[in-house]
């Protein structure tokens, strides 16, 4: 496996993507790949630093002939999504990715792939290393956590970077030219309940709801896929009627990733058992319908566990329910502005109910920012008529596009020059690190782009090698041309 990823064309991004790929490097756990990076850039004799936040930041003079262009920001972000398949054994924190190639495709063996935002890494590396590519004077910046709250461009000191351009690799189109982003913010709902007796004429059941495609909770988020969270709360909400009692609930993963699995226990009174299988059966099969041209691996089991001896109150469990229910999951509003642009949604990412406490995790996007407070504050009030507390953290902005800028005028024409064809330029409904470092470097001229990556955050993400190929010619001919200063 090893060996057919490095044979891969361009040989020396594709070295470097492998190499990182065999460091650890989950949000928040990135001590091994920062370490990893500061030796690179000391190999190589470069100036590397390390900030307070502990982004790394190696200095490259321009190669001759190119002194007097403007000094250009390469930035991607160090951390990855660790997502795994549930028959999948993997250990993130000591194991490197097992990569493969399938056509076209390079892929993970049954994990996420970390070409987000590996391959803006790799490709970076590449051009550090390199002796032979035309460029201006570089500052290589790479950040951590980008995944679970940006931490590092939040972290970042106005007086860090010196370019006048910063080229951000972090988007997943290769004919797009991002000029805009979304902004965040993290909704969070916790309220504790009590815990009752559970009749001993009862029987425990398992619910799994799995299969499901997932993917990035802002790219993704138009294409009608299912979460899982909503659709266990669904059954739960149809079987209302009948007397049952909620256990555990565990669903979704991370904030930005479109849940595709979620799993309960709960306990029903043997009177009521066969009347509540009959209509969870039914609903079940009306959900597989409305998501079958999307989800067609979509799976929700029924089966017997053993009985334990407390479930969650009644009162507390309809509320639970009813507040999942009433709170809005998916796109909100599209852009006025943009056609086919998600302007604002919400992805109910995570729930948790065990031991007396339950825990409810949002993360809501948009690129206007009193709309996102106008949806944080739906997903307040729907929680709190529950009973939850509600608290809001994590807040950061979007990005707004500058039409005029000279970097995008250059980006523009090499793009027609190279492939025939406009570039398409497009803001994105994904949270790049742009908003957060432009609130630092109001002056500075911003661009996202990237090769073609798919399934981002889940363990279908796969990156195209042709993509790859034609995002490093295009990102070396733009450095070519990066205008005077």
């Amino acid at each position: 496996m090893k060996d057919e990823i490095l044979q891969l064309s361009p040989r020396r991004l594709w070295h470097h993507f492998y190499q990182l790929n065999q460091v650890p490097r989950g949000s928040k756990k990135e001590e091994k790949v920062i370490a990893f990076m500061v030796d690179f850039g000391k190999s190589l004799g470069l100036e590397t630093l390390v900030d307070a936040t502990q982004n790394v930041l190696i200095r490259k003079p321009a190669t001759h002939g190119m002194e007097n262009r403007k000094a250009v920001v390469l930035q991607s972000h160090l951390d990855m999504v660790h997502q795994k398949n549930a028959i999948t054994n993997f250990d993130f924190d000591t194991q490197g990715i097992e990569m493969y190639v399938d056509g076209d495709w390079v892929k993970a063996k049954g994990t996420t792939l970390g070409a987000d935002n590996g391959l803006g890494v790799a490709a970076i590396m590449s051009v550090l290393e390199a002796s032979d590519i035309p460029h201006p004077a570089i500052e290589a910046l790479f950040t951590i956590d980008e995944e679970t709250g940006m931490t590092g461009a939040k972290g970042l000191q106005a007086n860090f970077l010196q370019g006048d351009i910063l080229l951000n690799l972090d988007t997943e189109n290769d004919s797009e030219i991002d000029v805009g982003c979304a902004g965040g913010i993290d909704v969070s709902a916790t309220k504790s309940y009590i815990e009752v007796d559970v009749n001993p004429n009862s029987t425990a059941l398992n619910i799994v709801v799995n299969g499901l495609n997932g993917g990035h909770s802002g790219m993704d988020i138009h294409k009608g896929l299912g979460n899982a969270n909503k659709i266990l709360n669904r059954l739960f909400f149809e079987t209302l009627p009948f007397n049952y009692s909620i256990v555990e609930i565990n669903g979704g993963s991370l904030r930005n990733a479109i849940p595709r699995e979620s799993f309960a226990t709960i306990v029903v009174q043997n009177d009521n058992k066969a009347a509540f299988i009959e209509q969870f059966n039914k609903t079940s099969k009306y959900i597989k319908e409305e998501l079958a041209t999307m989800e067609s691996g979509l799976k929700i089991e029924l089966y017997e566990t053993q009985l334990p001896s407390k479930a969650m109150e009644r009162n507390a469990q309809e509320l639970l329910i009813k507040s999942i229910y009433a709170a809005h999951n998916g796109v909100y509003r599209m852009s006025a502005d943009m056609e086919d642009l998600v302007e604002t949604s919400n992805n109910i990412a995570r729930v948790i109910v065990k031991d007396g406490k339950t825990q409810i995790h949002c993360l809501t996007r948009s690129a206007v920012e009193s709309s996102k407070t106008d949806l944080a504050n739906a997903l307040k009030s729907a929680f709190e008529l529950g009973g939850f507390n509600v608290i809001f953290t994590g807040s950061y902005p979007g990005w707004k596009p500058n039409m005029q800028s000279s970097i995008l005028k250059t980006m523009t024409e090499v793009y027609k020059n190279m492939f025939q064809s406009n570039a398409d330029v497009v803001a994105c409904h994904a949270g790049l690190e742009c908003g957060i470092l432009g609130a630092n470097y109001p002056t500075m001229e911003m661009i996202s782009f990237g090769p073609t990556i798919n399934g981002a955050h889940s363990p279908d993400e796969k990156a195209s090698i042709s993509s790859t190929q034609k995002f490093w010619k295009f990102f070396l001919e733009v450095l070519k041309n990066i205008p005077e200063k």
